[in-house]
C-alpha cells in the first residue's frame, strides 16, 4: 500500500467514524427516561445524564408525609436514572464497540447496568 492509498483509507475511516459519532450524538439527544412509583404517586423524567427534567406528583401524595414523599421521589428518580443510563449506553455502543461498551457498563452503579 503506497502513501496515497493509505491516506485515502485513513480518510475513509475518519468519515465512517464521524458518521457513527453523529449518529450516536443524535441518539443521545433523544434519550430520556421516566419512572413512576409503584403506588403511582410520583413520576420522574430524567435526561441522558440522569438530571431530573420533570417531576409529576399525583393526588396520592396528599396523604404522604414529607419523609415518604422525599423517599418516593428519590427512589423513582433512581429508577429513571438507571433506565436513562441503559439507553445512553445502548446509543453509543455502535460507536465505541462491544469492549468499550462493557467497560462503560462496568463503571455504572449496580442498578444502572
Amino acid at each position: 500500500m503506497d502513501g496515497d492509498q493509505w491516506l485515502a483509507s485513513y480518510r475513509e475511516r475518519l468519515q465512517e467514524f464521524g458518521a457513527r459519532a453523529t449518529q450516536a450524538q443524535r441518539a443521545l439527544a433523544g434519550v430520556s427516561a421516566s419512572a413512576t412509583s409503584r403506588d403511582g404517586a410520583v413520576t420522574v423524567t430524567v435526561d441522558p445524564a440522569g438530571a431530573m427534567q420533570r417531576l409529576v406528583l399525583s393526588e396520592r401524595t396528599e396523604t404522604m408525609t414529607r419523609v415518604q414523599l422525599a423517599a418516593a421521589v428519590v427512589a423513582t428518580a433512581r429508577e429513571a436514572r438507571a433506565e436513562a443510563a441503559r439507553r445512553a449506553t445502548a446509543a453509543v455502543a455502535p460507536l465505541i464497540g462491544p469492549e468499550a461498551t462493557e467497560i462503560l457498563r462496568s463503571h455504572l452503579p449496580d442498578g444502572e447496568r
